[in-house]
């Protein structure tokens, strides 16, 4: 949840968020439902003392004096009675329109929409597209059968099969160990969650579209561990030097994928399930910078680790989700559409979520929130599709990358006859 004061106080905070392309008119529905707030509070708050001061008189007041001090006891309270209930309505206004508004962007965070991102680096080339792709390769190999999965669940379901499960067990193994050396303490967390712990971690209401609920349990699929990983340190107050606490957690995640119709219709590009290893961290507010560097090194060693070409990109203000400051993307070289592709991302949080969370980190100078920051360890399903196209062989066979090996205990998939 956005910070209403520096919103009404501090021009850059405003500027911040109009950055992200806020729906004309949010942010002055919310600093003029706050204003009456503040000013029906100012009025309740001079009531309730002027009340309590008449009720203390009533006793001290001389016999004749008590039925007019009753009676100026009672008015304060009248008044009360209508003014309070409309503070409480006010206040629930202002609440939900400020979760409306995003974490404004960061000052290093680039100007413009989805195509204006900024590329950091380019590591590795842009191998021709391979024999075939990796919708094609899938099938050829028995490793993704979407037909039979639409049949089972409907469009963008897809039974995984064969050593393709191996690979996939392969991965989240590897990862899970890598992030272990990082410092990172392995989660599997619940995938179902509240209400309040969608909204607490950001989500809610701004990609409410996007998740599927079950409504009879009042509880909701998370489509990213950073959800429930959120909640394990809700209104926790840390000392400084418990700070960062990292958290690796796998799961598989759930997305309805609204507004994608007709997009990545073939292989498992984009599906409804998959399994993700997710980072998220606490951080101390003056050093999450650091830990989101190091969040975005960790990404580039697994990806790099894995042969897979890839360029880092700086997201631009209007294509950050509402939690989101700023952002990095890995785009890994999909051959076969001689494009760069999303595979992983990391961003930072700063005190968006903890404000909602109320989660604290005490200081010098008073008690702080603290700050949260994420990424993605591992996105399963298309890591695989990508190893399809970069490890393809002429013959149609597939090879493992090194680091997969122990784990798999194969270094090649024959190709079937």
């Amino acid at each position: 949840m956005i910070d209403v004061r520096r919103l009404r106080d501090e021009p850059e905070y405003r500027a911040g968020i109009e950055r992200k392309r806020v729906r004309p008119g949010l942010i002055d529905e919310v600093l003029a439902a706050e204003e009456e707030r503040r000013n029906l509070l100012g009025e309740v708050e001079r009531l309730r003392a002027e009340q309590n001061a008449a009720s203390k008189a009533i006793g001290q007041a001389a016999p004749e004096d008590r039925p007019a001090r009753i009676e100026a006891a009672a008015g304060f309270k009248e008044r009360l009675g209508t003014l309070e209930p409309r503070l409480a309505e006010v206040e629930e206004t202002v609440r939900s329109l400020a979760l409306q508004i995003p974490n404004p962007a960061s000052i290093e965070t680039p100007d413009g929409g989805e195509d204006d991102g900024t590329v950091v680096r380019t590591v590795g080339g842009q191998p021709a597209a391979p024999a075939l792709d990796h919708a094609a390769l899938g099938e050829a190999l028995g490793f993704v059968d979407s037909e039979r999965g639409a049949q089972a669940s409907g469009s963008r379901f897809a039974y995984v099969m064969n050593e393709a499960v191996l690979l996939e067990l392969a991965l989240v193994q590897w990862v899970m160990a890598e992030l272990v050396r990082e410092g990172f303490t392995p989660v599997v967390p619940p995938v179902l969650v509240r209400e309040q712990t969608m909204e607490e971690a950001g989500f809610f209401p701004t990609d409410r579209a996007q998740v599927y609920e079950l409504g009879e349990d009042e509880l909701f699929l998370v489509g990213t561990s950073e959800v429930p990983l959120s909640a394990l340190h809700r209104g926790d107050l840390f000392d400084p030097d418990a700070l960062p606490l990292r958290y690796g957690g796998f799961s598989s995640c759930f997305r309805r994928e609204a507004g994608t119709y007709g997009k990545d219709t073939r292989g498992i590009f984009r599906v409804h399930q998959f399994d993700k290893v997710e980072m998220f961290v606490w951080a101390h507010p003056d050093r999450s910078s650091e830990e989101h560097e190091r969040i975005l090194a960790t990404e580039e060693r697994i990806v790099g680790g894995l042969g897979l070409p890839y360029r880092v990109m700086d997201i631009a203000a209007g294509d950050l989700g509402a939690p989101a400051a700023r952002k990095f993307d890995l785009e890994v070289w999909l051959p076969s559409e001689g494009r760069y592709r999303e595979l992983t991302s990391c961003s930072n949080y700063l005190d968006y979520s903890a404000r909602r969370l109320g989660t604290r980190v005490r200081d010098a100078d008073g008690n702080r929130l603290v700050h949260t920051l994420n990424g993605t360890a591992c996105a399963v399903g298309r890591t695989l599709l990508f190893l399809f196209e970069h490890f393809q062989e002429a013959d149609g066979g597939l090879a493992v990358p090194d680091v997969l090996v122990p784990y798999t205990g194969f270094s090649r998939v024959e190709p079937r006859a």
